[in-house]
């Protein structure tokens, strides 16, 4: 993992991750004052608003993806790589780990500031009704590191298909904002899904993309 984290270009990493963030600072006031003040209720609805919002870091998990995995195949840097004296598995279970750490780890720094930043314009523009208090503070720390985790796991959907077997960065790039996207298009659409289940299949279906990737990596070549 360490060998991976230094072929990264971090500083794109970090510039892009720093977008991000800028943008989800200010969304749940926005939403509360100017969208629905439905979403400003109380401190239970503020925090499902920021759950949904935070599945927008699975486009950052493709764009790992696409860094880690397909411009080291498009590149052909790859072969490098291959010349260690690392086993193909072991390599790309290493590439998996790394995004699945990067992804957690933002998506859980994203959960605290923007959780910081609620808190202190709520004390300036009060757009969240109700009382804070030390139940929904714990609440938010639970749902942000178990939604934080099932997003990193999430992240991986693209993996196998896009990201060994077909090497593409626009699906895998399109099939992230559709995951980031169709549980909150899903009314509109006519659909009920429940939360809990959705999210449950939709991590199946990245641990299971992980595995092909890891397990069938020394099927593909270099180029």
């Amino acid at each position: 993992m360490k060998l991976e984290w230094r072929k990264l270009k971090r500083l794109n990493i970090v510039g892009e991750y720093a977008v991000y963030v800028a943008v989800m600072l200010f969304l749940p006031m926005l939403f509360a004052r100017s969208v629905s003040a439905d979403f400003g209720q109380d401190y239970a609805a503020i925090t499902g608003l920021i759950v949904s919002m935070h599945l927008s870091y699975v486009l950052f998990g493709a764009s790992l993806i696409n860094q880690v995995v397909i411009d080291e195949f498009r590149n052909r840097t790859i072969s490098l790589s291959y010349g260690y004296p690392i086993p193909r598995r072991r390599l790309f279970l290493a590439k998996a780990l790394l995004i699945s750490l990067l992804v957690f780890a933002g998506t859980l720094l994203s959960f605290v500031l923007v959780g910081v930043s609620t808190l202190l314009l709520n004390e300036s523009f009060g757009f969240i009704g109700g009382k804070l208090t030390a139940g929904a503070v714990a609440g938010y720390v639970a749902k942000a590191v178990l939604h934080s985790a099932a997003i990193a796991v999430i992240s991986h959907i693209p993996l196998f298909v896009f990201g060994v077997w077909k090497r593409a960065t626009i699906p895998a790039v399109l099939i992230a904002i559709f995951l980031a996207q169709f549980q909150n298009l899903s009314p509109l659409l006519g659909l009920s899904l429940d939360p809990v289940l959705t999210t449950a299949a939709l991590c199946l279906l990245g641990l299971l993309s992980a595995f092909a990737a890891v397990s069938t990596i020394e099927r593909f070549g270099d180029a």
